[in-house]
């Protein structure tokens, strides 16, 4: 609490302060901090100042404060503030980052923001922010695998080569198998989409056995040959050739390429591609299915036909496996691949030094961050 205070403003202010408020171009706020100051010279009362300007009781002595430290001028600006926080230094940046590399929590496989902060003695924000700026994501795994085939860089080559400089006179397709593809039912009826909820679907469900997808993927049209059968063994491979065969035209030659499947190396199925010359197997890498393009397809099937839906038995997911190969075929797009072997085999080349840098111990910290 304080007592009105009387206040004397020289003409020259009087006058400055009148010009202010008159001024429509003067900010709202230095208006009623004028206003102020000129009603308190004329012995106005602080209640009726607050009654005709609006401002609280604090604000009004504030101003008048304010008047009689600094004059008009110091109406004009506001008041400097306490800066924001000093910002981290490097050794503490630099402490989280080596901490997240190289050190793991008590009791923990990875950290968390909190526990990185609560170790560092920092917010969880300030160990977010350093982590964005860095690029780390500390909660997320990635799982990889590098092929040790001794063969790797002449079939990536091979294949490679398929893609980007098909032969003449030629089909390349990309051959695999999609099996134990399930027929699932689900327990209980799934809601349906609405506006601010997600359609529903049950997390268990009932089984109504298996079949396994046989696809051919024409690399250069997208378009693709298939066929459900109840296993994936020599004799339904064999039979899913003779497939192929019939739906292609005869005076081409065939270049299918295989994973390393033993289903694919049979004297059975040798046999019959020793009738069949214009058919020529090319197998990709162990471990390195991302070569084969037909695993796109299937990814996609799986996304937008299998997973999703809802099958009371085999043949119904048959049928339902058929639409969808009907669907594409009849606007195909194909799968463009754009890598060469060379820039691969450099990328697995950094990888296996990586690997052998971590076998060691010589790994360094990737970034300066």
């Amino acid at each position: 609490m304080r007592d009105d205070i009387c206040m004397y403003v020289s003409p020259a202010d009087r006058a400055w302060l009148e010009r202010l408020v008159a001024d429509r171009n003067t900010p709202r706020k230095v208006v009623w901090r004028a206003s102020i100051v000129l009603a308190t010279a004329e012995g106005v009362g602080t209640m009726e100042i607050m009654r005709r300007t609006g401002i609280s009781k604090p604000t009004v002595w504030r101003w008048q404060e304010r008047y009689m430290e600094a004059g008009v001028e110091g109406l004009l600006r506001d008041k400097t503030r306490p800066g924001r926080k000093k910002p981290l230094s490097a050794e503490v940046k630099l402490a989280v980052l080596t901490k997240t590399a190289q050190e793991r929590p008590p009791g923990a496989t990875h950290w968390s923001a909190r526990t990185m902060a609560k170790a560092v003695g920092i917010s969880h924000r300030s160990v977010q922010r350093i982590w964005a700026e860095a690029g780390l994501k500390p909660h997320l795994v990635t799982t990889f695998k590098l092929s040790n085939d001794p063969q790797f860089a002449e079939k990536v080559t091979d294949v490679v080569g398929l893609y980007l400089n098909p032969p003449d006179k030629a089909l390349v397709l990309c051959v695999d198998e999609k099996s134990q593809i399930q027929a699932l039912d689900r327990t209980q009826p799934g809601l349906p989409l609405k506006k601010g909820r997600a359609a529903t679907m049950t997390h268990d469900y009932k089984r109504h056995g298996t079949t396994t997808l046989f696809a051919a993927l024409e690399v250069k049209t997208g378009a693709v040959i298939g066929q459900c059968q109840p296993r994936h063994r020599a004799k339904e491979f064999i039979r899913f050739l003779k497939t192929v065969d019939a739906a292609t035209r005869k005076h081409l030659d065939m270049h299918l390429i295989v994973d390393n499947y033993t289903t694919h190396k049979t004297k059975a199925v040798k046999a019959w591609l020793a009738k069949h010359p214009r058919f020529k197997l090319h197998f990709i890498p162990t471990s390195s299915s991302w070569l084969n393009l037909v695993e796109r397809f299937f990814a996609e099937i799986t996304r937008k036909r299998i997973r999703r839906g809802v099958f009371t038995s085999v043949a119904e997911l048959e049928d339902a496996i058929r639409d969808y190969l009907d669907a594409h075929n009849a606007d195909p797009k194909p799968f463009v691949w754009t890598t060469t072997a060379d820039d691969i085999l450099d990328k697995v080349a950094r990888a296996r030094t990586t690997l052998d840098a971590v076998r060691t111990g010589n790994q360094a910290l990737e970034s300066e961050h």
